[in-house]
């Protein structure tokens, strides 16, 4: 069977782990390339106890990234923001396609990039280019892209819980508020005091209040499926377990509108998509069911009680290194090169017994 060449920079961080594990697993791949300066010459099989041609792989440096990359035919970035935007215009003009998992493509409009990136966009030519990978939402950009501009983990699971509600028309123009909750893979593997295990253990906090960087992203998808801007809170938490994200979105149905109708919306909306399953009940969504896997699960509830008529809460689960990242960015892959969407992912199950 013809395997395509496929090439992952940054492979030493969580993201790009877990897209070594998913892509030497996937059977029309050939993993071709993996960067990374920290383990520099050692073998992935070393490292990552992965076996066969994918376990043979050597570590090259970061700084062979552009030079080695002209052999695959798709590479994942599993770069910071600064270093994918700076990779990305030399790897497109080498005729590389590139699915970039940091956030440097995300965002449409560059004055939010020196707000919430602290840097200025050097190739604004290049956002509108870019798809926003997340098909549920924007499939239709997918397969003919040259970049694909994977989606935030927060910002991923915040769309997938209302989006359906506003393409609806279901919700009034009142703010959405999300409260959300991730495991600390979500901030990388460097090393701080404040992502010590003695720090996180046994706490819980909200951090980058009215100022993450997953505020504008979530702001663009849901303007870009209601028609209109939508007020929005965001507020991240940090839980102390390793990987997961739970979302908890607080709307209110426009008048006339009931709970029935936005019941079937998340189920029409999702009907035919092979990883996002529509819970008879919020009670129902937990991480265990979907840590270790592609899928996100959401359900919705209504104020019935007359204590707050109209209120909606949709609840919201994936896990922010699969479908929150690099099981996305495998998804999205598959969508470009015209396979089975599924193909790489279907075989991931969840950690829980």
């Amino acid at each position: 069977m013809h395997k395509t060449a496929i090439g992952i920079i940054g492979a030493s961080g969580y993201s790009g782990i877990e897209a070594t594990h998913i892509l030497a697993a996937h059977e029309k791949v050939e993993l071709r390339l993996v960067t990374s300066d920290r383990w520099q010459g050692e073998a992935v099989g070393r490292r990552l106890g992965i076996a066969g041609a994918t376990g043979q792989l050597r570590y090259a440096p970061l700084d062979k990234s552009a030079e080695l990359a002209r052999e695959c035919a798709v590479v994942f970035l599993a770069t910071p923001a600064e270093s994918s935007l700076h990779m990305v215009p030399g790897l497109l003009e080498a005729g590389v396609r590139v699915i970039d998992l940091s956030g440097a493509f995300r965002l449409r409009d560059t004055a939010s990039y020196p707000a919430f990136y602290n840097f200025t966009h050097s190739s604004p030519g290049l956002l509108e280019q870019a798809a926003y990978g997340l098909p549920e939402l924007f499939r239709e950009r997918i397969p003919s892209a040259r970049l694909v501009a994977n989606p935030g983990c927060y910002a991923t699971a915040c769309a997938l819980s209302v989006a359906p509600l506003l393409r609806a028309g279901l919700l009034d123009e009142g703010s959405v508020i999300f409260d959300a909750a991730s495991g600390t893979t979500g901030a990388g593997r460097k090393g701080s005091e404040d992502m010590s295990f003695s720090e996180v253990d046994e706490d819980f906090r909200a951090y980058r209040v009215l100022r993450h960087q997953h505020t504008p992203e979530i702001a663009q998808t849901l303007a870009s499926v209601a028609g209109r801007t939508v007020p929005l809170t965001f507020t991240a938490h940090l839980l102390p377990l390793k990987r997961g994200i739970l979302v908890t979105a607080y709307g209110r149905l426009r008048s006339g509108a009931t709970a029935a109708e936005a019941r079937a919306a998340l189920e029409q909306a999702y009907a035919s998509s092979p990883f996002v399953t529509v819970e008879a009940s919020p009670d129902a969504v937990n991480l265990k069911s979907v840590v270790g896997t592609n899928r996100c699960t959401v359900a919705l509830a209504a104020d019935t009680s007359g204590y707050d008529p109209g209120r909606v809460v949709v609840t919201a689960a994936i896990d922010n290194l699969v479908k929150g990242a690099a099981g996305q960015a495998v998804q999205n892959l598959n969508l470009m090169m015209g396979w089975e969407e599924t193909l790489g992912l279907s075989t991931l199950r969840a950690f829980s017994p």
